[in-house]
């Protein structure tokens, strides 16, 4: 009883109605992809070989509506299987991001944090036309870029896409398609 009642006190303090009023204008980025969802995933080996799984991702306003978090999670919680192995942990996320918007540079300073595989990056998000893109490095040096496309009110895609050789190319490296879990 007392873990349920500290988990909900640590959830109320934690999330958020909305975005901030000081800069609901700006914050309003993320703000499409605020709730729950499903998700078709495909992770691309080097050689390009498609690994396809199922995916859950929550997003929510948090910290007085000054940052969005998410809740990332493949293969979903109804069917992870525990303990992991080697071969399991390949493509499996259980992490979390939390995007919180610089109004002097204007754009979105972002941390994803994967305890399931050690990833540790920071991007920095921001518009592009009708697509979100996220730049940055993973702990290796390699540049990263994710990027929110084809937005609607009830789906989205997302590619995560790598480059080892100073953003001269890119490899494909995964795609996920959101599919909101109940529709608007």
């Amino acid at each position: 009883m007392r873990t349920a009642i500290l988990a909900i006190l640590f959830v109320n303090a934690l999330m958020s109605n909305g975005p901030n009023p000081q800069h609901a204008a700006e914050m309003s980025l993320y703000a499409p992809l605020i709730g729950d969802w499903d998700a078709d995933v495909i992770d691309y080996t080097e050689d390009g070989k498609a690994m396809k799984n199922k995916g859950e991702w929550h997003f929510a306003w948090v910290l007085e509506g000054r940052a969005v978090q998410d809740v990332w999670i493949v293969p979903p919680r109804a069917s992870r299987k525990l303990p992991l192995t080697a071969e399991t942990r390949k493509g499996n996320r259980y992490g979390t991001s939390i995007r919180v918007y610089d109004p002097e540079t204007r754009t979105w300073n972002i941390t994803w944090i994967n305890p399931v595989s050690g990833a540790f990056n920071r991007l920095v998000g921001r518009r592009e036309g009708d697509t979100i893109v996220q730049e940055g490095s993973g702990g290796d040096g390699t540049i990263i870029r994710w990027t929110f496309s084809d937005i609607t009110a009830n789906s989205f895609h997302w590619r995560g896409e790598l480059s080892t050789n100073g953003g001269k190319t890119w490899r494909l490296a995964a795609e996920f398609f959101g599919r909101r879990k109940v529709a608007r």
